[in-house]
């Protein structure tokens, strides 16, 4: 491409096809469960490039699946659209939803996280596409717009419809911000799983001056809360870390220094390995509870199992792809935090992450280098040829 003048840049920069789409999609402000009208944008582009879509919204939130071809391994690429609030838009460089390329460095919400891969991601189709008309294989794309929000009628939606009617997706890549310090260092070739307690402990209020005649919560359930923190739940494997056990909220009391209060409250987040089920670390937090003759009540949120893809031909394609592009040897990690990955490793997927460098998701300045994206697009272009073509 000619070098071209970037009216949106402060520098003489390459306007690409993958920053044009990048830019468009970021303008949208598709604050979570919000659209904007992103995915009508990459809607387009698809069919163009001979994909059939399918718009699958449920609630307020909007989700397509699209794909190209009838036969072979299915390759799904999948991602989200919304992204989340800006925070005091005053502090930002330049406005989140008109984002600018600066000195080479592409600055507003969802650079990172993640607009800057759903771009790649079309344009390494749309190349591949051009390229390889009649190539083997399937070629699908699975969007939501529910990945930053509550995660209810998004991606697990789709996948419990998909499942429904037996549609196989054999490898997916989720375009997460998966990159630590240059692109394509670090893939996600899994994740931990996560749980959620709320815990109630009741005691009985009284006055601090007779506590023969209260019964106070925050001293009865201290000792359980500290042997939760305390408890080595597994030693992990080669893939994971050993399960952790983090409290995230703690409150009790009236306010007033000399009542002793009724109750005391307490969240707690698992983040755990393929070591031990949802169900055996309840097992083990009820019997530690119980230990302490605590009366309590307990309630559970589930956010999904762990899941792990090995090295494998979805692995070493895009180990490939990274060398042959970057020159560097990613590592497989499996750290960090949930992400809808977990959803299609339902269907027997293998599930990996590659994107661009996390260090400014959902911050004030969220930022990329903005060549990183075109080197992100050739990426997932050579994963395609790796799966799809004789080379």
């Amino acid at each position: 491409m000619t070098q071209q003048s970037n009216p949106l840049s402060s520098s003489p920069t390459a306007l690409t096809p993958t920053l044009e789409l990048a830019i468009d999609l970021m303008s949208r402000p598709s604050v979570t469960p919000e659209d904007a009208g992103c995915q009508e944008t990459m809607i387009k582009r698809l069919e163009k490039a001979g994909f059939t879509v399918e718009k699958m919204p449920f609630g307020d939130v909007k989700n397509f699946y699209a794909k190209r071809g009838t036969k072979g391994p299915n390759l799904c690429f999948a991602g989200h659209t919304d992204v989340v609030p800006t925070g005091p838009e005053a502090q930002w460089k330049v406005p989140p939803f008109e984002p600018q390329i600066v000195d080479g460095v592409l600055y507003g919400r969802g650079a990172a996280d993640m607009k800057g891969s759903l771009a790649s991601m079309v344009v390494a189709v749309e190349n591949f596409v051009a390229n390889h008309p009649y190539h083997d294989g399937q070629i699908s794309f699975l969007i939501t717009s529910d990945e930053e929000g509550p995660f209810v009628d998004g991606t697990t939606r789709v996948v419990d419809t998909l499942m429904e009617r037996n549609e196989k997706v054999d490898w997916c890549i989720v375009g997460e911000p998966s990159s630590t310090n240059t692109l394509g260092d670090i893939i996600k070739n899994g994740r931990r799983g996560s749980f959620s307690g709320d815990l109630t402990v009741f005691g009985k209020q009284g006055h601090v001056a007779y506590p023969h005649l209260a019964k106070n919560p925050i001293h009865l359930a201290s000792p359980a809360i500290t042997e939760l923190s305390e408890t080595k739940w597994d030693e992990g494997n080669e893939f994971f870390p050993p399960t952790s056990f983090q409290v995230s909220n703690i409150h009790s009391g009236t306010g007033a220094t000399n009542v002793v209060p009724s109750t005391l409250n307490t969240q707690f987040n698992f983040r755990f390995s393929s070591e031990l089920t949802f169900d055996q670390l309840k097992e083990k937090v009820i019997a530690i509870l119980d230990k302490h003759e605590l009366n309590y009540e307990i309630e559970w949120t589930y956010n999904g199992l762990p899941f792990l893809t090995p090295p494998g031909e979805l692995v070493d394609a895009i180990t490939d792809a990274i060398e042959d592009t970057v020159n560097i040897k990613p590592t497989l990690s499996t750290s960090g935090g949930t992400s809808d990955g977990r959803f299609i490793a339902k269907m027997g997927t293998q599930v990996v992450e590659l994107g661009p460098i996390n260090a400014t998701i959902h911050q004030i300045n969220e930022h990329v280098d903005a060549d990183s994206l075109n080197q992100l697009t050739c990426i997932y272009e050579l994963v395609l040829e790796n799966l799809f073509t004789n080379k």
